[in-house]
């Protein structure tokens, strides 16, 4: 079997029973960095596995045969990255597809994930949603992005870089307008942030200040709700 485990994405405390017994009791364990897990399981008291393989991009194709082997001779697989679900933003997925392909049982155990706590802390319609990982570096690339996004009405949640916030904030305002949005910085950790306002003003903000850890940005759909220009017109009372 090929167990899918969600681990904290900041706050330990975050880690659910089950996804300890998932790592408790696998035959091995497959982590983007063996380090980073090694360290989770010396945290909860978890000893070391009886066999634990690095799985991310540029060495799942490998890692994935030996991880098929284990399945194939029985054993209990414990899939998990560095924070949040294997298979959001990183080649998770890719495992789970060659465990399916082949007839094993595929388990996955809830946690924290980056993207919900971002859209419920955001204040944006939740109803629908659109997550697309981390945006194109390249201006052309980055405007084209936000171009297939312009006239959808789904909230749009992504990645990005601590070092290219303002940029890539700069860019959606310029392509989707001055619509409502939310940075969310280091979510869950101590040094939590949620920066609440429009394109235009978060653009200004981030387009100097330095950000240190991970971030998550979410951005409001084609809705006029969600406007300056809907927020100027509203008559006041």
């Amino acid at each position: 079997m090929l167990s899918i485990v969600a681990t904290p994405i900041g706050n330990l405390d975050d880690m659910t029973p089950r996804a300890l017994q998932a790592l408790r009791t696998a035959d091995a364990v497959a982590c983007e960095d063996t380090r980073r897990t090694w360290a989770l399981l010396a945290h909860f008291g978890i000893q070391r596995p009886p066999h634990m393989i690095s799985y991310r991009e540029g060495i799942e194709e490998r890692a994935g045969e030996q991880i098929g082997r284990w399945l194939a001779d029985g054993k209990t697989v414990a899939l998990c990255s560095d924070g949040g679900y294997p298979g959001i933003s990183d080649p998770g997925y890719r495992l789970v597809r060659l465990a399916v392909d082949r007839g094993y049982a595929v388990n996955v155990i809830p946690g924290a994930s980056a993207v919900e706590v971002a859209l419920v802390a955001s204040g944006l319609p939740t109803s629908s949603f659109t997550f697309k990982g981390y945006p194109p570096r390249k201006p052309g690339a980055l405007r084209r992005f936000f171009e297939e996004e312009k006239d959808r009405p789904h909230t749009l949640i992504l990645y990005e870089s601590p070092f290219r916030v303002g940029a890539t904030l700069q860019a959606a305002s310029e392509v989707l307008g001055d619509r409502q949005a939310a940075v969310c910085i280091e979510l869950t950790k101590k040094f939590e942030r949620v920066c609440r306002g429009h394109l235009g003003e978060l653009a200004l903000r981030f387009a100097a200040e330095k950000i240190k850890g991970e971030v998550t940005m979410v951005i409001a759909g084609n809705h006029p709700k969600f406007t300056r220009e809907a927020e100027e017109e509203a008559p006041s009372e």
